[in-house]
């Protein structure tokens, strides 16, 4: 246990001095508010179900956080540890893999959720977003759909042979999901064909389960979107796994 938390607060440090993956995680979403705030204001709008945009996008902009994490830190820092020796020394000694692994994962979702703190303060400080659901549900939900992104991170380091590669993959990745899965624009406004295309888009199913906890909805009401991100956790996890280089 004293070598996991050593470790998760090593990998929260290291996280920390990596300015893309801190910009990303803690600056960028709430940038977002300010800049889209500042052009749509957050009046309620029958498109949103009398929401504002704001209030939406709060939910959205943390499932942006748990892909910006998942997709581009993950695989990029694993993807460099590998490059440069780091994992090697890691195999090297008593260090479980499972520990390795399980710090790490602790060490990002502590960064999700002080990015998802930063950006529901903004948002309350300057448009008093609205909040109806259990904080509870929606912390939970957070968790499991910040594993669900980071499975897939995991899955693209394992396979990818260098830290460049990596990034290249998950920016591929990444940016269309952040602007067709509802994470940067919300659903209501993209034409019919796109949100059509957003249905084949894990990232699109984590933020459906966060806007409707957030407004009151239950794990119960959201039993496909829980179906999907499970499923892509567990695939991506088995497949992680088998392929999983140390070196």
């Amino acid at each position: 246990m004293r070598s996991f938390k050593t470790l998760a607060y090593v990998n929260l440090k290291l996280y920390l001095r990596e300015p893309m993956a801190t910009f990303f995680t803690l600056a960028f979403p709430p940038l977002l508010v300010l800049l889209f705030g500042a052009m749509y204001g957050n009046d309620p709008a029958a498109m949103f179900g009398g929401y504002g945009s704001m209030d939406i996008s709060m939910p959205a902009y943390t499932a942006l956080i748990l892909s910006t994490v998942g997709l581009l830190g993950v695989p990029i820092t694993i993807s460099g540890y590998r490059e440069t020796g780091v994992l090697r020394r890691f195999k090297a000694t008593a260090l479980r893999p499972i520990t390795y692994i399980a710090a790490d994962v602790v060490a990002n979702l502590v960064m999700t959720l002080l990015g998802m703190l930063g950006l529901v303060v903004v948002g309350w400080l300057l448009y008093r977003v609205q909040f109806e659901g259990n904080a509870v549900a929606v912390g939970c939900a957070v968790i499991f759909g910040g594993l669900g992104m980071f499975s897939v991170g995991y899955l693209i380091a394992s396979l990818t042979p260098n830290a460049r590669a990596a990034q290249v993959i998950g920016m591929v990745i990444f940016y269309p999901m952040m602007f067709l899965s509802g994470a940067g624009i919300p659903l209501e406004v993209l034409p019919e064909s796109i949100q059509e295309i957003s249905a084949f888009l894990p990232l699109t199913y984590v933020v459906k389960l966060l806007r409707g906890l957030w407004f009151g909805g239950t794990w119960g009401d959201h039993l496909v979107e829980t179906a999907v991100i499970g499923g892509v956790l567990i695939v991506c996890t088995a497949l992680a796994a088998r392929f999983f280089r140390w070196e």
